[in-house]
């Protein structure tokens, strides 16, 4: 019976760490040990940032949405109550992006929330800044 070696197999599998390992510094980018430690923490490292970048955009699109309604004389949790009771299904990406560069649209927006808040909330009032 022939030995069959699993060679190609091998070798293709090493190519493709040698690959995702390059720009690595030292050796980690061209020896098979290192370059597995490095590329797993590195994937590792890749998927928690990941989150990390989505919740600091989340929180960016936030923190503009809120500036752009305060000029308008609203709250951001009362604009988001506001949308829902509305049934406006922007996600805050859009909105921020709207309130960025396109004003008048917002302001439509913006008055379209104020007015399907239930009469029951509070209407807490920021003053519009001129």
């Amino acid at each position: 019976m022939v030995k069959i070696k699993n060679s190609v197999a091998r070798k293709k599998g090493r190519k493709r760490v040698f690959r995702l390992t390059k720009g690595f510094y030292g050796q980690k980018k061209n020896r098979w040990g290192q370059a597995m430690r490095a590329l797993i923490k590195a994937l590792r490292y890749s998927a928690r940032d990941r989150k990390a970048r989505a919740r600091a955009f989340r929180s960016l699109w936030i923190v503009r949405i809120n500036a752009a309604c305060q000029s308008h004389g609203l709250v951001y949790s009362r604009f988001i109550k506001g949308l829902k009771a509305a049934k406006i299904e922007i996600n805050r990406k859009m909105l921020a992006e709207i309130a960025l560069n396109d004003a008048p649209t917002f302001k439509k927006i913006v008055d379209i929330a104020d007015k399907a808040i239930p009469a029951n909330v509070t209407r807490k009032k920021v003053p519009a800044k001129a």
